[in-house]
C-alpha cells in the first residue's frame, strides 16, 4: 500500500471517528506536519510510514495548555495510537509499532523526552516548526484567546523589567518557548527552517513594538538588535 493510501485511510478515520474542538490541533494540522516532515527527511533513510503515522497520530490525545497533566499527553497519545492501529488498521506492520509510539511520545515540548530515532527527530522538528512562522503566530493568539489570556503587556511588551509570564500575556510565549525552538531542532533541515521562521516572529515583534510607540512605518531597531542571533 502506498503512503498516499495510508494517508487517506488515516484522514478518513479522523474525520469519521475523532471528536475534538481544538482547531490548532486538527486534521489540517496533522497534514501540515506531514508535509513539513517530508521536506525534512528528503535524502535520509527514515522509514516514511513510521513518520507518516506519527505525524497523523501525535496529537490524538491532546490536553489543554493549562492542564496539570499536559506533560503526559504525548505518552497517552502514544498508547492510544497503538490501540487505534491495532483495532482500525490491523494491516499496519506490527514491527513498526515501537518506532511509531516513540516518535509520538517524543514529539512533545512539555514532555521533555529526547528522540532516539531518526524518525522521532523528524516528527519532533516538523511539529515544532508548526509553532514558528505565520501559522505559529496565529496559533499563539488563537490558543491564548481560548484560554482568556491578554494579547500583550502594553507597558512592557517584551518583559524588559518583569518576569516573562505566558499564562498572562500571549506575546510572552514568543520568548518563553517559540524563540527557543531553533536551538532544539534535531535535524539540519529543521534548524534551517526554524531560523527562517524565527526571523519572521522577530520582525513581527519589532513591528508590534514600533506601533506601540506610534511608529507605524518602521521596525523597532532595539528589538532587532536584542534578537539578532536569530536573524539571518
Amino acid at each position: 500500500m502506498t503512503l498516499s493510501h495510508w494517508q487517506e485511510r488515516f484522514e478518513a478515520w479522523f474525520n469519521q471517528s475523532w471528536l475534538q474542538d481544538d482547531k490548532a490541533h486538527d486534521v489540517a494540522h496533522f497534514r501540515r506536519v506531514w508535509k513539513t516532515a517530508q521536506q525534512i527527511m528528503q535524502g535520509t533513510e527514515a522509514d516514511r510510514l513510521v513518520v507518516l503515522a506519527a505525524c497523523y497520530f501525535h496529537d490524538v490525545v491532546n490536553l489543554p495548555k493549562n492542564h496539570p497533566e499536559r506533560h503526559l499527553a504525548s505518552t497517552r497519545a502514544a498508547q492510544e495510537t497503538l490501540n487505534i492501529l491495532a483495532e482500525h488498521f490491523p494491516d499496519f506492520p506490527h514491527t513498526l509499532y515501537d518506532d511509531v509510539a516513540h516518535a509520538v511520545q517524543a514529539h512533545s515540548f512539555s514532555a521533555g523526552i529526547a528522540p532516539q530515532t531518526l524518525e522521532a527527530k523528524i516528527v519532533q522538528d516538523a511539529d515544532r516548526l508548526e509553532s514558528l512562522g505565520a501559522i505559529g503566530l496565529a496559533r499563539v493568539f488563537y490558543t491564548s484567546g481560548a484560554l482568556g489570556r491578554a494579547l500583550f503587556d502594553g507597558e512592557d511588551p517584551l518583559a524588559m523589567e518583569r518576569e516573562l509570564d505566558d499564562a498572562a500575556w500571549a506575546l510572552d510565549h514568543f520568548q518563553k518557548k517559540l524563540l527557543t525552538l531553533p536551538d532544539t531542532m534535531q535535524t539540519e533541515a529543521g534548524r534551517a527552517l526554524a531560523h527562517y521562521n524565527a526571523d519572521f516572529l522577530v520582525h513581527y515583534m519589532a513591528k508590534l513594538c514600533a506601533e506601540l510607540k506610534g511608529e507605524y512605518c518602521q521596525l523597532d531597531e532595539d528589538v532587532l538588535r536584542r534578537f539578532s542571533r536569530l536573524l539571518p
